[in-house]
């Protein structure tokens, strides 16, 4: 185990029982994050014992009550009889593959929000959990303040009303955020009533930007809904989507909004977020 230093706050790098490490922040409650819901209780679903340790040791510091298991049978037990807000899912686990408890708790238990914390790191692997129901990916190794930060709003999103509204016109969904209005079965968008001219990508890049305004969306989300969509129309082959790719569509989409209270911004080291008008 060694310290290192990451934006002015102390992170213990710990070794798991696997052979990867994560980065525990060693002092959490220093101004580091509000909680939303100190009661908020989290089922861990985890077979690595340090690593498990590790996670309930720091949300528990955070204020969140903490439950435990080590199996698919051992969490869909205590399930059962007891009531969490979320839970963190490993999905190698031993017996029974941890998206079976996602299949089970997407049938059994409404609205339950589910984060997967997992070494499968291929895009076909978030694509399948994303959905399959999970509400959001993280991958091993990973940095516990992300883990905390994503935590706090997947919880947030659970607790908060959906910006969508029934569309009469064309019998879908429409997202309306300031003077930006999403038809999310046409795939338009309209800001201060006049259409805008997005391609593919940047539509979905906005759609989500929108479906998760106030909250950080990060650079695999976007690239990860990318690479699930057919390519753009006219396109024989699919161009690189990577990170550099990325930015020049966003670059775009904040020319495309620079005319109202609307703003795209960078969260270092982790994505971009839309600010609420």
């Amino acid at each position: 185990m060694w310290v290192t230093y990451q934006r002015h706050w102390p992170v213990i790098e710990l070794p798991t029982a696997a052979g990867a490490s994560i980065a525990v922040l060693q002092e959490p409650l220093a101004g580091c994050f509000v909680m939303l819901n100190p009661m908020a209780t989290i089922l861990i679903v985890e077979d690595d014992a340090l690593l498990l340790d590790a996670l309930t040791g720091q949300l528990q510091q955070l204020e969140f009550g903490v439950h435990t298991a080590s199996s698919v049978a051992e969490a869909t037990t205590l399930l059962q009889s007891q009531a969490v807000d979320g839970i963190i899912l490993d999905l190698g686990l031993p017996g029974a593959d941890g998206m079976e408890l996602l299949t089970w708790a997407r049938t059994h238990i409404a609205g339950l929000p589910v984060l997967i914390l997992t070494a499968r790191d291929g895009v076909e692997d978030r694509v399948l959990g994303l959905n399959a129901g999970a509400d959001d990916y993280i991958t091993k190794p990973f940095n516990m303040q992300e883990l905390q930060a994503r935590l706090q709003a997947m919880l947030r999103r659970a607790r908060q009303p959906a910006f969508t509204q029934a569309s009469s016109a064309a019998g879908g969904a429409s997202t309306t955020i300031g003077p930006l209005v999403l038809d999310h079965a046409s795939h338009s968008a309209a800001l201060n009533g006049d259409l805008l001219d997005l391609t593919q990508r940047e539509w979905e890049l906005l759609e989500l930007l929108v479906n998760r305004c106030g909250e950080v969306v990060t650079r695999d989300d976007v690239l990860a809904a990318w690479r699930a969509s057919p390519p753009e129309p006219g396109q024989t082959a699919a161009p690189p989507l990577n990170s550099n790719a990325l930015e020049v569509y966003v670059h775009r989409l904040r020319k495309k909004l620079d005319t109202s209270p609307l703003a795209i911004r960078n969260i270092r080291g982790l994505g971009y977020m839309l600010n609420r008008p």
